[in-house]
């Protein structure tokens, strides 16, 4: 069986989904959609997929999956649309800044029978993966604290810090889905501090560059993320877990692992660049899980509500810095 996808979007994370796709022996890149048609025709030529327009794809009987990979604020609109044309959705984070606008777009999805899949990869990366896994087999004894590290190797262009939606919506939401799945509580509470301490053109486009979360649940678990959008060594992922029994953690992996020892001390080699190579493995293996849970008739996950809930963290989180206190979740969902 194979099953064909149409991609809405050929630009960074777009490619980067194309090249999972095309990857997968049950899966084929059949359309492919950008207002831009430079960047539809590169990836056109090279997967041999169809150039087609939205209406196109929602219409046709021969897609599938759509993946979308375009703009934010376009990504409600499109869910819906394809949520009433029966399609499968894949879908990058965030649904929309605005959770109302995600509840009222997960309505859709819900009276459609939609299966909607968020694009949260990071709980597809092997080496967290592995994290998760000995928590479940209780190796660690239950889950007290949890620690996230996520730092970008350099800061992305000004007009993109302008549209993100800012550090929390944009960069920590990855951060907040995995805290939630590795804590395995909902959130109760956010408490986070932003700065600007990398450019001040950052804070001129009215956000920041360097920002700590701290997240408790019901019960009292605990979660840290430290963000940063420019550690000068490279992109740093680190997680690390610690339970009544034990911690166990997951450290950086790196294109070339050999390590040179001498007199100086020892050496080690670069970190990844960037998401791109350091989570090739997490988009291959989100992909493959998507196309097991078609087959399968199985349930897809991170939902739409993953998606709803990493957004109200985030949403915490900025009325948490603005305001300089502690945010319930209630107060935001």
């Amino acid at each position: 069986m194979t099953i064909r996808f149409a991609l809405l979007g050929a630009g960074r994370i777009g490619k980067t989904h194309a090249h999972a796709i095309a990857s997968n022996p049950h899966a084929k890149l059949a359309a492919v959609y950008d207002p831009f048609i430079d960047s539809a025709e590169a990836i056109s030529m090279q997967y041999g997929s169809q150039i087609m327009e939205i209406d196109e794809i929602a219409a046709s009987p021969d897609i599938d999956v759509v993946a979308i990979c375009t703009p934010t604020q376009t990504h409600a609109d499109l869910i819906e649309q394809f949520a009433r044309a029966g399609k499968v959705i894949f879908c990058e984070k965030p649904i929309d800044l605005s959770l109302d606008r995600v509840r009222q777009c997960l309505k859709t999805v819900e009276e459609t029978n939609a299966k909607l899949m968020m694009g949260f990869n990071r709980r597809f990366d092997p080496h967290f993966k592995s994290v998760h896994a000995s928590i479940q087999a209780g190796q660690v004894g239950d889950v007290q604290q949890v620690v996230i590290t996520s730092r970008d190797p350099d800061l992305p262009p000004m007009d993109y810090i302008s549209n993100s939606g800012g550090i929390f919506r944009d960069m920590a939401i990855h951060d907040f889905d995995v805290a939630r799945w590795l804590l395995g509580e909902e959130v109760d509470s956010v408490f986070a501090t932003g700065s600007v301490l990398v450019d001040k053109e950052v804070g001129e486009r009215g956000d920041f560059d360097t920002a700590m979360i701290i997240l408790r649940t019901k019960s009292g678990r605990q979660a840290h993320i430290n963000n940063s959008r420019r550690a000068v060594y490279g992109y740093d992922q680190r997680i690390e877990v610690l339970g009544s029994k034990g911690m166990v953690r997951a450290h950086n992996p790196r294109p070339i692992t050999s390590e040179v020892a001498n007199a100086a001390g020892y050496t080690s080699q670069p970190l990844h660049d960037f998401f791109m190579t350091r989570y090739v493995e997490a988009y291959a293996a989100e992909i493959e899980m998507l196309i097991g849970a078609m087959v399968d008739n199985a349930p897809i996950t991170p939902t739409g509500h993953d998606g709803m809930m990493a957004l109200a963290m985030a949403e915490a989180a900025m009325i948490s810095t603005k305001e300089g206190r502690l945010v319930n979740i209630s107060e935001v969902l």
